[in-house]
């Protein structure tokens, strides 16, 4: 079984086990997050099922920062040039069910 979720202003298809980078969520470590905002929902036969009432549930492993992106600014026969690091927070989640609606 499947299902497609929206978090952050994407989607995802998830599964249970899955583990995924979300954008930054304010849950803490072990807490555990829901997902009412189902796209769509598949069985493990092919079936598709109505999505709406289901439900995702989760698991938060960690909060973390992704690698070091660097901006560079550059104009050519200026002598200007910037360089600019970034770190992107993102939460880090176990999905741990999908409950389709009753």
């Amino acid at each position: 079984m499947y299902a497609v979720i929206r978090s952050g202003g994407k989607q995802y298809r998830v599964s249970p086990g899955d583990v995924l980078n979300l954008e930054k969520l304010p849950q803490s470590r072990n807490q555990s997050l829901e997902w009412t905002d189902v796209l769509a929902l598949r069985d493990d036969e092919g079936r598709w099922l109505p999505a709406a009432g289901a439900r995702v549930t989760g698991t938060v492993l960690a909060q973390a920062r992704a690698g070091k992106i660097l901006v560079f600014h550059y104009k050519r026969k200026k002598q200007y040039k910037k360089l600019q690091g970034h770190r992107q927070p993102f939460t880090r989640v176990r999905v741990d069910q999908i409950q389709p609606s009753a």
